[in-house]
């Protein structure tokens, strides 16, 4: 179920699916409905209940993980936080993604402890660590079982596409489902 993403905090359950909904996270507890996002430089996340009752697919760039949209998925879960597992796809990596003051400001209003996911880089600029910024939003929220988040997509052109090395560019589906048992 491919979703229009808008960097939005919009999250749908795959029952309420149409061609074209625009939202950033889909959820799901029906067996074979395919949750997907698509990225190419932006975070992807994925989680499942511990014992497979519910999945979600969240596209989480800067704009949407500031705002909100990995608290908003999960307070839509049946179940609590604590009981899924996160999966941290390929996004771009820490060294290659630089940010301005004003996107560090929004993280550390939200949450001191980002301070340190941002590295000074020149004058008015930083490295952001999104894979650190976003397990600060699972731990917060609950989540403690986080995998993945080692892969950067600028710097592995032979494996990933990536819109700020390329400008013009490919997506990476990310995918989850529950399977019939």
């Amino acid at each position: 179920m491919w979703l229009q993403q808008t960097h939005s905090c919009t999250v749908i359950e795959s029952r309420d699916w149409r061609s074209g909904i625009e939202a950033d996270a889909i959820i799901t507890s029906q067996t074979n409905q395919v949750c997907a996002i698509l990225t190419a430089d932006c975070l992807p996340i994925l989680l499942s209940h511990r014992h497979g009752k519910q999945v979600a697919a969240i596209h989480a760039g800067w704009r949407g993980l500031a705002n909100g949209i990995v608290e908003q998925t999960l307070t839509q879960l049946n179940h609590p936080a604590s009981d899924f597992y996160a999966w941290l796809g390929p996004a771009i990596g820490p060294a290659a993604f630089e940010v301005g003051d004003e996107v560090r400001n929004i993280f550390i209003a939200h949450n001191a402890t980002a301070k340190a996911a941002f590295k000074a880089n020149r004058p008015g600029h930083h490295l952001a660590d999104i894979y650190q910024l976003a397990r600060y939003r699972l731990r917060a929220a609950g989540v403690s079982h986080i995998y993945g988040g080692q892969a950067c997509t600028l710097g592995s052109p032979e494996q990933f596409f990536s819109y700020r090395r390329d400008g013009v560019t490919g997506r990476m589906a990310s995918l989850i489902w529950i399977t019939p048992e």
